[in-house]
């Protein structure tokens, strides 16, 4: 192996002497001056390359930044806008259901009424008609409303919505909120009347949601579309409510009645506002009772 000669470092260590005593001395002056002249290009390209890499690394980020920023905006334009449209559907179904209402009660100028709005609809936990163990819910079909007692509302108020149309009856009252048991419930039983033929009946809810127009002589000749509405017999009910429209009929020889099915005028899931009828003209039939 050969060895490495000895004198090397000592000769390095005598050429950087020099080379600072010949800077120090300024003989390298002119050197120095070439050599910047030709590196200074050099570094400044260099540098400027640095720089715009330097720079383009910044706007990337900015960039990013900005699209993320613009996402997140778009997301919250759009649920703004979302809200916006559900803000302004909902205050145009309820000035149509109030400017209803209201018509009602300047055609019935006799009638007391107190409005309330639904809090809650029935059949929501469990199918309607299903019965449960030994027992079946009283008011399977049911709303809900703000208003009680403490309103003046009692059991047995009926309940009605825009278009004069009812709803129900109140079927039992707390201070602050009220079921209303809805005429398609099963068991109910209305005196009505068709509008246009004057044939009366009574009205029962079916199962289905639908309405039963039962007990019409066999000889009355209905037509499909006709309109049903309350009759006020027993003055339970103000006269003329609307309870819905004719989609079919039958009546079979062995059967005393005819029988014609009712499809209710009402959609009690979209119901939002009510009315109670608290007070209404009724026929003095006590008069009769004393004599």
């Amino acid at each position: 192996m050969q060895r490495s000669n000895p004198w090397v470092p000592y000769a390095l260590l005598v050429a950087a002497l020099l080379i600072l005593a010949f800077h120090e001395a300024g003989v390298l002056s002119p050197l120095e001056n070439s050599l910047g002249f030709i590196i200074a290009p050099v570094e400044r390209l260099v540098a400027n390359i640095t720089g715009n890499l330097s720079k383009l690394l910044f706007n990337v980020k900015d960039i990013n930044e900005l699209q993320q920023q613009v996402a997140e905006l778009e997301r919250s334009n759009e649920a703004l806008r979302v809200e916006n449209i559900r803000l302004r559907e909902q205050y145009v179904a309820e000035n149509q259901q109030l400017r209803e209402l209201l018509n009602f009660q300047s055609e019935n100028p006799t009638y007391s009424t107190v409005g309330g709005d639904i809090v809650e609809h029935g059949c929501e936990v469990f199918p309607c008609g299903q019965v449960l163990g030994e027992d079946t819910n009283p008011y399977l079909r049911y709303l809900i409303i703000d208003i009680g007692s403490r309103e003046g509302i009692a059991v047995g108020m009926p309940v009605v919505s825009s278009g004069a149309a009812l709803v129900g009856r109140i079927a039992r009252v707390s201070p602050h909120l009220a079921y209303v048991r809805q005429i398609n419930d099963t068991g109910n039983e209305i005196a009505a009347l068709l509008q246009e033929s004057r044939v009366s009946g009574m009205v029962v809810g079916k199962p289905d949601g639908t309405l039963l127009m039962t007990e019409i002589l066999p000889d009355e000749e209905l037509a499909e579309n006709e309109i049903a509405i309350t009759s006020g017999l027993g003055g339970l009910l103000p006269k003329g409510l609307l309870l819905g429209q004719i989609e079919h009929h039958s009546y079979q020889e062995a059967a005393l009645f005819q029988e014609a099915t009712l499809r209710p005028a009402l959609d009690f899931r979209r119901l939002e506002i009510v009315l109670v009828v608290t007070d209404f003209k009724r026929p003095p039939l006590e008069e009769l009772e004393e004599e």
